[in-house]
């Protein structure tokens, strides 16, 4: 429920009014809309929204949470409620525009790219309908979208249960991962940054012949952060996450994981936009011997085609491979990636960095310099667990306060649990 009535006039008259505009502007689509108002009026059937929009009290109550909608009309001259069907109409579009406007709330109408659509030629409220729309989740980052095209995928392909069970296909809205979570190097935000720019520009490359653009390599020990990453930049770009690992989709019948892997390059094109993030890299594009199997021979050169045939510019597949194990790959397989993106341990000053944003959270009295000193050779999943056992170790005594002792301990029992597991697997 909203805190107040005026808060909640505000709501109706924005729902009132972007469906209005909606209504009337064939130029303006699904993008246009804000995610809570495109997600509540998402035909899975059309795979988009249908005009009209009508406005129920019923639609009010589920977008916004309002309860007495009939007493916040009350207050609202140019709304009028047919009570057969219980909708909601603008008796005068100019009042409840002039209305809405003196109102001064210019962050809901910024996130709206469909008012501002309307407002940005509107009595100088400095409304830029561009910056709204580049800041508005596209409809693609909608999770009702993704099922209605892996419905309709269902439904034209033959086989696609079984591609189904090959990959984990995530929405951004799902992805707790998120990159302002994440310490990255210079050289990693950089790569982010011209990725961005380049599903922006897409039309721009293709028009000037830059089509071997999108194509990543992360490289780097475990728990470095690569699959984190990949994870962070489908929620931060809003693209959809096609994940596999290569080890599943190697068959038994080896004659299979040729075919697996068109498979899985195909759904991502029909997917698109969206990232095809392919973990294991390794498994199958590894280094050819001459007495290697004719058949993983064949994967790997299915693998190595796929990923020339797949174009970030041309398809809108962002692709990003994984591997721990770089030394395992040839020559051939490099040379697919425009960018061999390096996940290295974390150094002292990226362990602190670490260990405060995973902290952050916590009621904390510690010294994470010491910490970072202590924890030499540990990665970010490590320090994460090194956190987690600490944590876990006051609950046992019923505390949620840390301090520099808590981390300590569970350091040395990180170190003690290696030390025994080193012992059991003898090099």
């Amino acid at each position: 429920m909203m805190g107040s009535e005026k808060s909640g006039s505000t709501e109706v008259a924005e729902l009132l009014l972007t469906a209005e505009i909606y209504n009337r502007n064939e130029s303006l689509n699904e993008d246009d809309l804000p995610p809570k108002i495109r997600k509540h009026y998402f035909d899975p059937a059309a795979r988009g929204v249908k005009r009209p929009i009508y406005v129920t009290i019923a639609d009010v109550e589920k977008i916004y949470g309002l309860e007495d909608v009939r007493g916040v009309i009350k207050g609202l001259p140019f709304v009028y409620l047919e009570e057969f069907g219980s909708q909601l109409r603008l008796t005068v579009f100019d009042l409840g525009a002039k209305w809405f406007a003196n109102q001064k709330s210019l962050d809901l109408i910024k996130s709206n790219p469909t008012l501002s659509h309307f407002y940005q030629n509107y009595d100088s409220l400095g409304v830029d309908y561009s910056e709204s729309k580049k800041a508005n989740r596209p409809r693609f980052a909608d999770r009702e979208w993704i099922d209605a095209k892996i419905s309709e995928l269902t439904a034209e392909v033959k086989d696609s249960d079984e591609v189904l069970k090959l990959v984990q296909i995530r929405s951004p809205e799902d992805i707790r991962d998120r990159i302002e979570d994440l310490v990255l190097t210079e050289e990693q935000k950089s790569e982010i940054a011209k990725a961005e720019k380049a599903i922006q520009h897409r039309d721009y490359l293709r028009e000037v012949g830059l089509r071997e653009i999108g194509k990543l390599l992360f490289v780097g020990g475990p728990g470095t952060g690569k699959t984190s990453t990949a994870r962070a930049i489908s929620h931060w770009l809003g693209l959809p996450l096609v994940e596999v690992r290569l080890s599943m989709i190697t068959s038994q019948y080896l004659g299979e994981t040729s075919k697996n892997i068109d498979k899985v390059f195909d759904l991502a094109k029909r997917l698109s936009p969206c990232i095809l993030f392919v973990d294991e890299f390794d498994f199958v594009a590894k280094t050819r011997t001459s007495d290697e199997h004719g058949a993983i021979k064949r994967a790997v050169n299915t693998l190595l085609k796929a990923i020339d045939e797949v174009s970030l510019v041309q398809d809108g597949v962002l692709l990003i491979a994984a591997t721990n194990h770089p030394q395992l790959l040839d020559y051939a397989a490099w040379r697919r990636f425009d960018k061999v993106l390096s996940f290295p341990l974390p150094d002292k000053d990226m362990r602190r960095r670490i260990l405060d944003k995973v902290l952050s959270k916590i009621d904390t009295r510690v010294d994470t310099d010491e910490l970072a000193a202590l924890t030499e050779g540990y990665s970010g999943s490590d320090l994460r667990l090194v956190v987690r056992e600490a944590v876990l170790n006051a609950l046992l005594q019923d505390r949620t306060s840390l301090d520099q002792g808590d981390l300590l301990r569970a350091v040395e029992e990180f170190e003690r649990r290696i030390s025994e597991h080193r012992r059991a697997v003898p090099s």
